[in-house]
């Protein structure tokens, strides 16, 4: 974030910034990357050389000094950044075991919550995969920000095979 020292406008924020300097010199605490990413974030035409959609946090704004979390030129991905940002800063949901157990699968941990499933293969990505849409499934604003991305083909067709499978 930019400040009054770097001759951009001042943030607006209810703490001094002599009071967050002082701040900065304490490491963070253990909750400083998911308070860093929670959010609520939202998205905003911008018009800059990298792009024309950028990522903010509800309050900030670019005419009040704030820097995007990201930029990009499409909307669309802009959305998807938004939705996926708040599982970015959160400890892992899942922990994929290195060793294969009899029958060669590797079990896969829901942490607090024990064996969750098994993989075939050794596969960090589908963890790590897993992770991104548990959080997205929790966030109904994360979620409604993965929906609005996907347009409205694709949720026509989604709507019509999900009332299908819940009426069956």
């Amino acid at each position: 974030m930019r400040s009054e020292k770097d001759g951009s406008t001042p943030a607006l924020n209810a703490f001094a910034e002599e009071f967050l300097e002082h701040f900065d010199q304490f490491d963070e605490p253990l909750t400083g990357p998911e308070a860093e990413t929670v959010g609520p974030w939202r998205v905003l035409p911008v018009g800059t050389e990298n792009g024309g959609w950028a990522v903010l946090r509800l309050g900030e704004s670019p005419d009040q000094g704030d820097w995007p979390a990201a930029v990009f030129n499409r909307r669309e991905r802009a959305l998807l950044a938004a939705a996926v940002l708040p599982g970015t800063g959160r400890d892992p949901l899942y922990r994929l075991h290195t060793d294969a157990e009899a029958g060669g699968f590797f079990a896969l941990e829901a942490l607090g919550d024990g064996v969750a499933g098994y993989f075939r293969l050794f596969n960090e990505e589908l963890k790590t995969a897993l992770h991104v849409v548990d959080a997205l499934v929790r966030s109904p604003l994360a979620l409604s920000y993965l929906l609005e991305a996907a347009g409205p083909a694709a949720l026509r067709q989604a709507g019509r095979l999900l009332r299908q499978r819940v009426e069956s």
